[in-house]
């Protein structure tokens, strides 16, 4: 494949994957806190402190979780938390028994953390989400899943669509799983020697060429319909226009079962991230080669090639590490500075930019450098739905785009254009900050 074929497998993959994943994840045990929008219970807030389903426009702590958790990590609307002991708590939305509780919970009881049923056997050392399915990976590199999925993310076999409690990929068993990422109804898996798999739905080559053929999708995300005042007759025309996408979709193109990304065979891979509807995927070369593939209705693919499949995202800067929102793409990159000879660090966007997630002016479809943050070492970087936050060296969190529901924790619903500093968290030791659609973890050393 054009663009792919020049990258080899290195030596250093293996410790460039390590050094990512050490990014994300602690010994440190801490305390976790949450803010922004409550109305599904991500917040993990009791009732008795906020009400239920009510937003917190400035971080909170959690309560009625383990003093050791080590990792904390955002579906679109639920979260999940990782202890030293290898346990894994849920809260959120359960509607599709994302939670791990068994049948789907009471809406009342979605806020209150609960360790997860199911994995008492697998010692986790790291969990991931979607909006409909959660993932664990266990010490020994064992993935588990469960939730519903029409899309085939659980990746369990054929048809299969739900998964109450937790239930181990089997068509994985024989590698070392280390990383995941979900999209809208897609999913990537890395493994310890740097091969991809894909699986769920596969429309728009999000999964690269895992197929024969690649189509578009008869049903394009609209996320921006979530984020603004509608009348009725715009209300009622997106509605039908979902209607006839989802009427079509009855013959969805799903991978049911993980499977290599084909053009991806002789290349090491270093880190993923899904966005809602596209892919990112960062691989072994000279200066570290950048793929995108999916939906480019945003520009969140950040190229000019608009061919469908894995094609080299047009960005000047050497990525270290990748992040995805909605639509919306994001990069740790080494970047000119004027105080740092050979360069820094810093984050280069592109994509979505309707409430400044991008955290900068300019073309939106061609990554470049948010200059509000120079000067800061970035560690992290996340991305929700129209909302952006990331970690850097200092131990500091920075956010920037859409504050409805207080998702920035600024205190105000106000949107900002530029990275500002998270002050309620200044003097804290933050070890991690990560982005539901809508809410926000943040992990606190104690």
């Amino acid at each position: 494949m054009p663009g792919v074929g020049s990258l080899v497998k290195g030596p250093r993959a293996v410790n460039v994957i390590i050094q990512r994943l050490q990014r994300c994840m602690s010994s440190t045990t801490g305390a976790v806190m949450s803010f922004g929008d409550g109305s599904h219970g991500a917040l993990g807030l009791p009732t008795s402190l906020m009400g239920l389903g009510v937003d917190a426009y400035e971080p909170i702590r959690v309560p009625s979780l383990p003093s050791d958790v080590t990792s904390v990590t955002a579906g679109h609307y639920h979260s999940l938390a990782v202890t030293s002991q290898g346990q894994l708590w849920a809260w959120g939305r359960d509607l599709e028994a994302q939670l791990g509780r068994g049948l789907p919970s009471p809406r009342d009881s979605w806020n209150e953390p609960k360790k997860v049923a199911g994995l008492d056997q697998v010692n986790v050392c790291a969990a991931f989400a979607s909006g409909v399915v959660s993932a664990a990976i266990g010490d020994d590199g064992s993935l588990w899943v469960w939730g519903k999925s029409k899309r085939g993310q659980l990746g369990l076999g054929n048809q299969v669509t739900e998964s109450v409690v937790p239930s181990r990929v089997e068509a994985l068993a024989g590698e070392k799983i280390i990383k995941v990422s979900f999209g809208w109804g897609h999913a990537l898996a890395l493994t310890e020697d740097g091969k991809l798999f894909g699986w769920g739905y596969s429309a728009d080559g999000r999964l690269g060429s895992i197929t024969e053929s690649l189509g578009t999708s008869l049903l394009e995300s609209r996320g921006d319909l979530n984020n603004r005042e509608l009348s009725s007759s715009t209300l009622e025309a997106a509605e039908k226009l979902v209607l006839e996408g989802m009427a079509k979709e009855n013959n969805m193109p799903i991978i049911w079962e993980p499977s290599l990304v084909r053009e991806l065979h002789s290349v090491d891979v270093v880190d993923i991230a899904c966005g809602f509807d596209h892919s990112l995927i960062l691989c072994v070369s000279g200066d570290g080669t950048l793929l995108s593939c999916g939906s480019n209705v945003y520009g969140q693919l950040g190229r000019e090639k608009q061919d469908l499949g894995l094609f080299p995202v047009d960005i000047s800067f050497r990525p270290t590490y990748i992040a995805s929102g909605l639509g919306h793409s994001l990069a740790i990159c080494q970047v000119p500075s004027s105080n740092v000879i050979g360069g820094a660090e810093g984050i280069v966007t592109w994509g979505w930019n309707q409430s400044s997630q991008l955290g900068r002016g300019g073309s939106e479809n061609i990554p470049l450098v948010i200059e509000g943050l120079e000067g800061e070492i970035p560690v992290t970087v996340s991305g929700g739905r129209v909302h952006s936050i990331a970690l850097t060296s200092k131990g500091e969190v920075w956010v920037w785009g859409c504050g409805k529901n207080g998702r920035l924790g600024l205190g105000s619903s106000c949107d900002e254009a530029e990275p500002i500093l998270l002050d309620f968290v200044e003097g804290c030791q933050v070890l991690q900050a990560v982005s539901g659609f809508d809410h926000n973890l943040v992990l606190i050393a104690e």
